[in-house]
């Protein structure tokens, strides 16, 4: 247990160290020794914890707001999910601008996707359950995909162009829009409150 909690330690410092790198200059000009060194860690330390930067970033991302996320009960506190990742996006919109300046649009919606599928998964599944519905296999992985790509877009878009949306309208139209979504494709009236 012990060890478990050293190593979760010494991930968030340097996850922190990354963080305040990126504050500083492009992710692409950040190095493994510059990490280590603020860490006051050795080389070998962070390789037996991350493989490199990237797998650094993707978890100091998934700790941070993707795990928070899948946690939620998506039925019960959809909305809070929903405004804990807007806000995440807004306070943290210099990471992803870093990491998008660096590797790309494609990137950036990667470590969106990846995660968003899941939570688009089990927003589905809660929704068979509670309607008493069996979507195909195949329509389910489509729609997983088509939330997840959607709404990853949109945040790149809203962190890209702050002005663009007010992040309060940005929030309402997102849960309108799946929760429409959601009527029509179980065929309800009304959407039970999410």
């Amino acid at each position: 247990m012990k060890h478990n909690i050293t190593s979760q330690n010494t991930k968030k410092m340097l996850a922190q160290s990354l963080k305040s790198a990126m504050r500083k200059k492009p992710f692409s000009k950040i190095t493994v020794s510059e990490l280590i060194q603020d860490c006051g860690l050795n080389r070998k330390t962070f390789y037996y914890h991350f493989d490199d930067i990237y797998d650094l970033m993707k978890w100091m991302f998934k700790e941070e707001a993707i795990k928070v996320i899948q946690e939620f009960d998506i039925m019960v506190n959809y909305e809070e999910a929903i405004d804990f990742i807007l806000n995440y996006v807004w306070e943290n919109d210099y990471l992803l601008s870093c990491v998008y300046d660096s590797l790309g649009r494609e990137q950036v919606k990667y470590f969106f996707i990846e995660d968003f599928l899941a939570v688009s998964k089990k927003l589905l599944e809660s929704m068979e359950q509670k309607t008493d519905t069996s979507l195909s296999m195949e329509y389910k992985t489509f729609l997983c995909e088509f939330l997840a790509e959607g709404i990853g877009g949109i945040l790149i878009n809203a962190f890209l162009d702050k002005d663009k949306y007010a992040i309060e309208n940005l929030k309402g139209y997102i849960i309108e829009t799946v929760e429409k979504l959601l009527a029509g494709i179980f065929d309800l009236n009304e959407i039970p409150s999410v």
